[in-house]
């Protein structure tokens, strides 16, 4: 939001009061608390009339300093903030002077101004990384008696700001008003499916706005130098996030705000849904699964969506006997074809769902001011949300879902969740509804997430289109409704990157795109990025995204980047286990990995998957595509060429490859397996060796199927001899390979000497 008109004046009406001069200071140990006037303190005089602000520095975690203001401590409903199940008061190190104030968290530092000219400073030891300055903090009214507050952070030259959460528009978000709101907007939009109040900046540090209602940004947008970030009423609330990498930071957010729990190896294999609206019944859904068996295309999970439930009745979570009159008996033969199966719910019950009455006699649902149930036409005719602050209502909810559990389901989609109320609504716990509307999504998915964990220890998954600040806590999400083209593909690549750069680990996208018909060349070079994202998923709206009905090439394809997935995967599991333990996103931009290369600050049309493998799609009918290596010799996966970084390439590829590098001295644990995600990686794997340097000793770690260590070791090179070392655990049947040579099979050995 924009209160300026310019660099001179106000918005027409708006009346604003800076933040001019830090008055007192009350020294405790664990805060720092402020008392900042809006007009310098000439004499007695001037202290008779307002405002002032409060503003208190505390530190939720070590390199963490969180900021609060406050104009009227009781002049709004109670806020509500971020979860931050790792946050724990910091003892603060202070050191003050007759002019400054230095306030010390682990690396960060915020020296504060005393007397006029307030100011923040915050830096890494001498690294200023932003501050606060003149007509930075503000509060602001308007004419007609709304009160604002904003933060203006600075930006220095060159410095770009990334993240907000799921954000389709350019990866870089400088220039950009974004609105911290979730909306069901679909992905060739500004709005977002999950919104996260914080950016990362390339600078090295990054800004977690603690707010759960909604906030605005103004990147570079309302002042060309600066963030602000604003939002209505009496307060405002940020913590600034030290590094010194983007990596640092995203480890320290993540610390604070909660990490993901490594999901199910079984889930990394490839999904297929029913898709939306299309006709089917248990035997069409066989019919598919029979089909790719036949056709030797490996397949993981099964979804059933939408209309797995009879129409308008959704959700009575009862399966629609019509097409499904033996669910449990259905579900057992799936299973035995070596499955896992996946259901769509959402948290709105119709009117004419069979729960509707239990949910309004006892309470479930989200009320109207006057006690009545709050309903819409708007999705499912007469739909009431269900009130996941009402203990009664989860319980409610989550004993349907515990049947379908009981009955074979392995996992749910968890859909919508968005279009959820902020006025005219109550919450069992009195929650303000403008401070819930974010931060119900989050409670849907962990109620969810809690139930499978409860159930499937180890083995919870969900599939999650909407989320806020924090909801990486339950994984996987994915993109939501994208169109069946390359911009649509490009729009959700920008989206997963902007989440991850808030630290989210596992994300995915509907392979093909989800409204209308993907052409040929679009769903096959789609399947390529959809099996080198941390999950995989077809799935569409009106049509089957079954390969062989857009062409037999495409059966090609899926069967070949399946195959190459379950080949990768003690690589990724090891990755994965690595991202659920440090809160490093799986699939990371390219910035993440390599933030002293400048070329990559902007790079948005590729990306890492974890550190060893570097990945561009391609985004043309022609397989014409361009890719940026950054310094060293990279070889390419699918070919073996070897080529040297710093540069850009532009490369042609048919639909059996793509841009697909490993990084130089990497080893690549390669598994036995090509038909399913799941198995025993120690066994028969190859350790791959690509560009290992003469001297450089190259680290490598085979997981278990529970995200330990099955083996753990490391491969240097002396001349032209290779030495393999496992140091813990053990490898079965396993061989070392360098340039395409590989060394004798290896039983029980725990150290190999070879030259190839």
């Amino acid at each position: 939001m924009k209160f300026t008109d310019g660099q001179w004046l106000l918005q027409p009406g708006v009346v604003a009061h800076y933040a001019t001069e830090t008055y007192a200071v009350d020294v405790r140990p664990d805060q720092v608390v402020l008392l900042v006037t809006t007009r310098p303190i000439k004499h007695r005089g001037d202290t008779l009339t307002g405002p002032t602000l409060t503003v208190t520095l505390q530190s939720p975690a070590p390199g963490v300093i969180r900021v609060s203001a406050v104009h009227y401590v009781a002049g709004q409903e109670k806020r509500l903030h971020v979860p931050m199940p790792g946050a724990s008061a910091q003892s603060l190190q202070v050191t003050e002077t007759d002019r400054q104030l230095s306030i010390t968290s682990g690396a960060l530092t915020v020296d504060v101004k005393k007397g006029e000219g307030y100011g923040l400073v915050f830096r890494e030891g001498d690294r200023v990384l932003t501050r606060s300055d003149g007509r930075a903090l503000g509060y602001l009214q308007t004419a007609s008696k709304t009160s604002y507050m904003h933060e203006q952070l600075s930006l220095g030259v060159g410095e770009y700001v990334y993240g907000l959460g799921e954000r389709f528009t350019p990866w870089v978000k400088n220039g950009q008003v974004v609105e911290n709101t979730n909306k069901d907007g679909g992905t060739a939009c500004e709005q977002a499916y999950k919104s996260v109040p914080f950016y990362l900046s390339s600078r090295g540090y990054g800004v977690l706005v603690n707010e759960a209602g909604p906030v605005s940004f103004e990147v570079a947008s309302e002042k060309t130098s600066r963030v602000q970030f604003s939002r209505e009423g009496e307060s405002l609330d940020y913590c600034v996030v030290a590094g010194p990498t983007p990596k640092d930071v995203v480890k320290r957010l993540t610390a604070l705000t909660g990490r993901a729990p490594l999901p199910p190896a079984w889930s990394f294999g490839l999904w297929m849904t029913t898709s939306f609206t299309t006709q089917y019944d248990e035997a069409t859904a066989t019919h598919f699964i029979d089909e790719m068996a036949r056709r030797e295309l490996p397949l993981s999970v099964f979804h059933f969506d939408c209309f797995w439930m009879r129409e308008f009745q959704w959700c009575d979570f009862e399966w629609d006997r019509r097409g499904f009159p033996d669910p449990e008996g259905m579900l057992a033969r799936l299973k035995a074809k070596g499955l896992r199966i996946s259901l769509w719910i959402n948290p709105y019950v119709a009117q004419r769902s069979s729960l509707f009455e239990i949910g309004q006699r006892e309470g479930y649902f989200l009320k109207r001011p006057d006690g009545r149930v709050w309903q819409t036409d708007l999705w499912q005719p007469g739909m009431a949300i269900v009130d996941f602050t009402n203990p009664a209502a989860v319980a409610w909810y989550q004993s349907h879902l515990r049947r379908l559990l009981a009955m074979g389901v392995d996992c749910f989609k968890t859909d919508f969740g968005e279009r959820i109320p902020d006025q005219d609504v109550c919450y069992f716990d009195g929650s303000d509804p403008v401070e819930m509307h974010n931060l119900y999504a989050l409670h849907y998915n962990e109620v969810v997430f809690k139930l499978l964990q409860e159930v499937k220890q180890d083995e919870a998954v969900v599939f999650a289109r909407s989320t806020y600040a924090s909801g990486q806590r339950f994984p996987v999400h994915w993109g939501g409704d994208c169109w069946s083209n390359f911009e649509s593909m490009a729009e959700s690549l920008r989206g997963g990157l902007s989440l991850s750069s808030c630290g989210f680990a596992y994300w995915s996208h509907d392979i093909g795109g989800f409204e209308g018909n993907p052409p040929p060349a679009v769903y096959k070079r789609w399947i390529q990025f959809g099996l080198l994202s941390s999950h995989s998923r077809l799935h569409g709206s009106s049509s089957y995204r079954v390969p062989w009905l857009v062409d037999e090439e495409s059966c090609d394809v899926l069967r070949h980047f399946t195959r190459l997935k379950h080949q990768l995967m003690p690589y990724l599991y090891a990755s994965a286990a690595e991202s659920s333990a440090t809160g490093v996103p799986m699939m990371r931009s390219a910035v993440l990995q390599h933030p002293d290369d400048p070329a990559c600050a902007t790079l948005d049309r590729q990306y890492h998957l974890g550190d060893s493998l570097l990945v561009a799609p391609v985004f043309t009918d022609s397989g014409e595509v361009d890719v940026y290596l950054p310094a060293g010799r990279w070889t390419h996966l699918l070919s073996g060429e070897v080529v040297e970084g710093g540069r850009w390439r532009r490369e042609q590829h048919d639909f059996l490859s793509l841009p697909l590098y490993v990084a130089p001295n990497t080893v690549l644990p390669w598994g036995a397996e090509t038909e399913k995600p799941d198995y025993d990686y120690a066994q028969g794997v190859v350790l791959r060796v690509f560009a290992l340097d003469e001297g450089h000793r190259a680290r490598f770690v085979v997981p278990t199927l529970d995200g330990g260590v099955a083996a753990r070791g490391h491969i240097e090179r002396e001349g032209d001899s290779y030495r393999t070392v496992i140091t813990e655990g053990a490898l079965a049947q396993w061989q070392v390979e360098v340039n395409g040579k590989r060394s004798g099979v290896q039983s029980s050995a725990d150290r190999l000497d070879w030259t190839p």
